[in-house]
This record gives C-alpha cells, sequence and structure tokens, in this order.
C-alpha cells in the first residue's frame, strides 16, 4: 500500500511530531508500505525538495515561518498552508496516487488539502489528532470568542471532516468530544502516542561539561516553549530552588515565549536555570542520556488532555518525571499508577516545589521513578503497536 503522510514539520526540525512522524514512517515502511512524508520547510531555498532517506520518499515544500513567527505573521502563513503544498507539489501529487493519506494536528488546516487529495485518489484518511484547537487557545486566553475563534472552528471542523477516522491522544480526549456532541459524528479512538524502542546510537557528548553543570541535578525541559507550557510555572519554581545549589533548570527549544521568558530571567537575577536554543535529534538524544529529571508545564486553564511527546524521550532514557499540569489530565493518573514520577496541578506552587525537592535530594528514588517509566513506554508507546493500530482500519 502506498501511504501518504502529511505533516508540518519533519526532520531535521527539532519539534516533537518530526521525530513522531520519523518512527511512524519507518515502521510503515518495515511492515511492507511504499510511504511519502510530504512536510512544510521554510530553510529550503526551492520550492520543493524531494528526497529518499531510509527507504521513505521525503516531499519538504517551502513555506513562510510559522512556529518561530510573531501571531499575525504565523496566522498568514499557516492559514495559507493547504493552498501553497497544493500549489507547489501539484504535479507530484498527479504522479504519485495513493491508498491512504494519513495526517497530523497540528496544524487544524490541513482539512482542504486532505479532502482534494482523497477525491483524487478515492481512498481514506486517519487523522493523528494531537492538539484540540482552538479550545486550548480559548482556555490559556490567547483567543477570545470572536471572528478569529469563529474562523479556527469552522477550519478544525473541515479538518475533522476530512477524516475517516480520528485517534487522539489520551481517553480524556474522547470525553471532550462526547461533551461537545461530536462523538457520534465522527469515529474515535484513542492512539496513544509512540516511539522507536530500538537502541539509536547518538552523538557522544558531554553537555554537563560544556554547559558548566557538573555536580548539579539538572531539571530538564525539551521541547515547545509557548504559552500552552506556561514555563513562568517553571521560573517560580527556579526563584523557589535559589538556595539548593546543587539544582539547575535547563529548558532546550524554541517558541512564542522564549524571548519574554529570557527577559524574565534577567531581570531576576537567575543564575539556576537557562534557555538553550533546540538542537538536532541526534545532540538531543545526547543531551537527554545526561540529565537527570524530565520536566513537564501545562497550563492549568486548559481544559483538553494532552500526553506530552517530550515525555517519551523522558522515559526511553529512564529519566524521571516531574510535572505540573492542568486539572483532570489523564496525565496524573497515568504518571501515579505506574510511578513514573511525581505530578502537581499546576497553580500549587508549594505542591510542586516539595515534589522537586523530593527528587532533587533522592537520588534512589529518582532512579526507580526512570525505570519505572522506562518500563511503561515499551508496555503503552511502541511505534509497533500504534502502526498496527492505525493501519486496521485500511487492510
Amino acid at each position: 500500500m502506498r501511504i501518504l503522510i502529511i505533516v508540518v514539520y519533519y526532520l531535521p526540525s527539532t519539534v516533537s511530531c518530526a521525530k513522531l512522524i520519523q518512527d511512524l514512517a519507518g515502521e510503515l515502511h518495515r511492515q511492507g508500505h511504499d510511504v511519502i512524508v510530504v512536510a512544510t520547510d521554510e530553510q529550503i531555498s526551492t520550492n520543493l525538495q524531494i528526497s529518499k532517506e531510509e527507504g521513505i520518499t521525503i516531499v519538504r515544500v517551502r513555506s513562510g515561518k510559522i512556529k518561530t513567527a510573531l501571531r499575525p505573521v504565523r496566522l498568514m502563513n499557516e492559514s495559507r498552508i493547504s493552498q501553497t503544498i497544493w500549489r507547489k507539489a501539484k504535479r507530484f501529487f498527479l504522479d504519485h496516487p495513493c491508498d491512504l493519506i494519513i495526517y497530523y494536528s497540528p496544524t487544524i488546516l490541513f482539512g482542504s488539502l486532505v479532502k482534494k487529495l482523497k477525491a483524487l485518489y478515492s481512498c481514506k484518511s486517519y487523522l493523528i489528532l494531537r492538539d484540540i484547537f482552538p479550545q486550548w487557545a480559548l482556555d490559556a486566553g490567547v483567543l477570545k470568542k470572536g471572528l478569529l475563534y469563529r474562523y479556527f472552528k469552522r477550519k478544525e471542523r473541515v479538518n475533522y471532516e476530512a477524516a475517516n477516522y480520528i485517534g487522539v491522544e489520551s481517553p480524556g480526549n474522547l470525553a471532550y468530544f462526547s461533551k461537545a456532541g461530536l462523538d457520534k459524528k465522527f469515529q474515535l479512538e484513542v492512539l496513544y502516542n509512540w516511539t522507536s524502542l530500538s537502541e539509536e546510537k547518538h552523538d557522544i557528548s558531554n553537555f554537563r561539561s560544556q554547559l558548566g553543570l557538573r555536580n548539579k541535578v539538572v531539571f530538564f525541559y525539551g521541547g515547545n516553549i509557548g504559552v500552552a507550557q506556561d514555563m513562568d510555572n517553571i521560573i517560580r519554581l527556579a526563584i523557589h530552588f535559589r538556595d539548593e545549589s546543587e539544582a539547575y533548570f535547563l529548558l532546550v527549544g524554541d517558541g512564542s515565549e522564549v524571548r519574554r521568558l529570557k527577559s524574565v530571567i534577567h531581570k531576576k537575577g537567575l543564575t539556576n536555570i537557562a534557555i538553550h536554543p533546540p538542537l538536532d535529534q541526534k545532540q538531543y538524544q545526547a543531551m537527554l542520556s545526561e540529565f537527570d529529571i524530565g520536566l513537564i508545564s501545562l497550563d492549568r486553564n486548559l481544559k483538553t488532555n494532552n500526553l506530552p511527546g517530550k515525555m517519551l524521550g523522558y522515559m526511553s532514557h529512564a529519566m524521571p518525571i516531574l510535572a505540573s499540569i492542568n486539572p483532570e489530565n489523564d496525565l496524573l493518573e497515568l504518571i501515579n499508577k505506574h510511578q513514573a514520577g511525581l505530578v502537581s496541578v499546576n497553580g500549587d506552587d508549594e505542591h510542586l516545589r516539595l515534589n522537586a525537592l523530593r527528587l532533587l535530594k533522592d537520588e534512589s528514588l529518582r532512579c526507580q521513578f526512570g525505570l519505572n517509566g522506562q518500563k511503561l513506554l515499551y508496555e503503552m508507546f511502541s511505534v509497533n503497536q500504534a502502526a498496527r493500530q492505525i493501519m486496521s482500519h485500511f487492510v
């Protein structure tokens, strides 16, 4: 079967979905399918760049900036994403008919492109839904109900209607659809995030030495640094830990909040926290292998569930998780049940401080939680399981 996967970011992008899709594409290829990945790329110099990477055809389409752009620019570029891909890759699409389309959200703006391609190929589609937008933006105060919100709600509906099946990332997301009265309109299921369980070689590195972090217990965050992550939450924790000389907070990534957060860190004179630019996947995995505790932070006002992809990287490297999340998130039960770390609700700074202090002071507890998380990864989050679940609807 020829499978077309559509995603905003693919390697060498450091965004977590790039690695997720690489793992999924690789697994589908190993299962005998002909896989094509189409992704936008703001770095390439030509409109279209086609390559063969590890048996997978990668089609990169030049786009304007999206993730790192100011909001008005991002809105303009992202709102055109379906048209841009179709216009620049139309000849490729016509020459390479596919049997199945898998598309990934975010973004919610692939709906019109998928609908067009489904009609062209007379095929079915599967939406991997990892971002219930614009709901989370409304919850976090990024959007208000108005013209722009209504525009995104229409696009969200088009995105869902283009799918024969929708895989959400947690049971709590099913409840969201049920509450909205959409559970009977769409074919929904839980499709957990995944990772390749094979041992990957990563660059030999010594980030502790390079960053001056010898003899430190490093609380590590890797991924998007935006509004939904509420990284002020982690800055407040760093303030509480000013007098804990062995504690250090390292945030690695990019996003809309980086510039403001760097300014806050500077103004408060914090020397126990830093924001590091994103790394390529090999360097990122090497960095994960060196540090001690994996951080997760989610805005407390979010009403939707989120199991961040970064969590899989932490578990893969047996890092205990320190999470501060929105109330009623499925992550609370998951981490507690499997004793993979410590969790608090964002806004309860004292609970977060005590959890962080417990992990800071107890190396054996960190080790045990890390091993528990690694075991959980193998039980629930394999890419083989995810690929077979998706394909069970079509073969």
